[in-house]
Parts: C-alpha cells; structure tokens; sequence
C-alpha cells in the first residue's frame, strides 16, 4: 500500500536529461532550428523539474515540529505542483513564442541531418528514462490503467517523471517530422509548426499535472481499497461499527484517520479505551500509511 519510491526514476531521468539538453544545443548552434532550441529547453525545464523533485522529497522527511506538528509530507505536493508550473511557463510558452517567431520569420536551417542524428540519440535516452520510470511504477500501479495510476497515485513523483518522459519522446518525434519535412520541402515553417506543436503539447501536461498535483495539495483521501481495509480494521471487540470515517493524506506515505466509533452501551472506561487502542492496531496492521489516527467513541443510537 505504501506510496514511496521514485528516486531511481527521478535520478535516471535527470541524467538522461542533463545529457540531452547539452547535446540538442549544440544541434541548434549548429542548425538554427527553433524545434531543435524548444527540445534544448525543454530538456533543462524537465532537468530543473527533477531537481525540484529530489528536494521536494527531502523536505518531506524533516521531523515534525510545534510548528508543523502533522510534518512536512506535503511538500511534496508542493514540489510537485511548481514542476507543472514550470513545464507550462518555462517550457510550453517558450516554445509556443519561438514558434510563432520561426513561423512569422522563417529561415532555412544548416546541416539538418545533425539535428537528426541528435534527436535519435536522444529518443534512445529518453526511452531508457522511460523504461526505468515505467519499472518502478508498475509494482505501485496494481490492476490500474496507466491512466488511471496518474490520476489516482498519490505519490505525485512518479507521474511526474512518466508524462514529462512521455511528452519528451512524442515532443522528439515532432521535432524529427518539422525537421524532415522543412528539409524535404525547402520550406523552413515547418520548424516553427513542429515547435508550436510542442508547446502545444508541453501546455496540455502541464495542465494534466496542475490539476493532480493541485488535488494532492488540497487534500485527498485514502484510496477506495484503503478505506475497505481501514473500516474493516475498526470494527472489532467493543466496536460495533463505524458511525463516520474521515481520511486524508498528509504526505504519500502519511494518512490521517478520524472516526466516531459505535460502542456498547454498558461499556466500562477501561473497556472503551482498550478497544480503541485494539481498533488503532488493527488499522496500522493493514494500512501502515495510517500514521496519525483520531478514534472518537460514542452510543450505538441506530
């Protein structure tokens, strides 16, 4: 159930990212393509955005204090919402702007078989940053859709790191399609087209990550499979049911549980109090993200 994990991939995309930035400048020194800049950029926007990441994730395991009694879990939300804030600003309007320029002021591009060659490179290490982001997501996505573990993970890390590797690989392969057919064609506006279709598209995930990681930062409760296990956890000797239940993430790894339990009537003190520490047992037992739990006892009133 836990939600942790991401950093090999977070690592692994930083690397392949920090290597391609490099390589797709030089390409674009070379070559004047807008597509091949907007690449370049791209690459040092999703390079910061895992930098961001890894510090989200060490914020988030700083000690509680008076002051943040709950601790610090939620900056990775936090994180995780400036990453989609950055892949839309820094990324997709930057490459909207050179597209338009290129497609208003359009110039033909020198030596564009370096920028091919450059761009195939680079599909090779992203598709290994990827594939390595895709191993470490499979065992936290379960039965889900790929769809749907983006939309429900509720460590933003890992979705993160799949739709910016996502975006990347489909982002190269309209830069090769600009690329081709302005040489093909002789006619330099496909550079800037293919580069308006990657911010187009750099827009629409960082408008997909926005919203996720905004919920997350809101306040999400447990996942539907969670609250089956929590629920059924409480209810025990001197428990009769659970009259409400209360969820909510504090971090990836951290939930918090509230709950107004049903009690016998004629239950002593002592009784009370030692089912309520039995029922916190029981849901730490099978939901170890519980980690904060508030048990609130009251008369079974039907």
């Amino acid at each position: 159930m836990s939600s942790g994990g991401g950093t090999k991939a977070i690592v692994a995309a930083l690397g392949a990212n920090l290597g391609i930035a490099v390589i797709k400048f030089v390409a674009f020194a070379i070559t004047g393509s807008a597509s091949m800049l907007a690449e370049g950029v791209h690459s040092v926007v999703d390079s910061g955005n895992q930098g961001l990441l890894l510090r989200g994730g060490r914020s988030a395991r700083r000690a509680a204090t008076p002051q943040h009694p709950f601790g610090f879990g939620r900056d990775r939300y936090v994180y995780g919402f400036l990453v989609a804030l950055m892949l839309f600003s820094a990324g997709g309007l930057f490459a909207l702007y050179e597209g338009v320029e290129k497609i208003r002021h359009p110039h033909h591009l020198d030596s564009p078989i370096v920028a091919i060659v450059v761009l195939v490179v680079a599909v090779g290490l992203e598709g290994f940053s990827l594939r390595t982001a895709i191993v470490e997501s499979r065992a936290l996505k379960g039965t889900q859709s790929w769809a749907g573990f983006i939309r429900h993970a509720k460590n933003p890390d890992l979705p993160v790191v799949l739709l910016e590797d996502v975006a990347a690989l489909i982002g190269l392969v309209f830069a090769l399609l600009a690329i081709g057919l302005a040489d093909i064609t002789s006619e330099p506006r496909w550079d800037g087209i293919g580069t308006v279709a990657i911010g187009v598209l750099l827009v629409s995930v960082a408008v997909v990550l926005v919203i996720e990681t905004k919920s997350l930062l809101v306040g999400e409760a447990a996942a539907a499979d969670a609250l089956v296990l929590i629920e059924q956890g409480l209810v025990g000797p001197g428990v009769e049911r659970v009259i409400h239940l209360r969820t909510m993430h504090l971090g990836p790894d951290e939930l918090l549980v509230g709950a107004k339990l049903a009690m016998p009537a004629g239950a002593t003190l002592p009784e009370v109090a030692a089912a309520i520490d039995a029922a916190e047992e029981r849901v730490r037992a099978a939901v170890p993200e519980a980690r904060v739990i508030y048990l609130e006892p009251d008369l079974d009133r039907g």
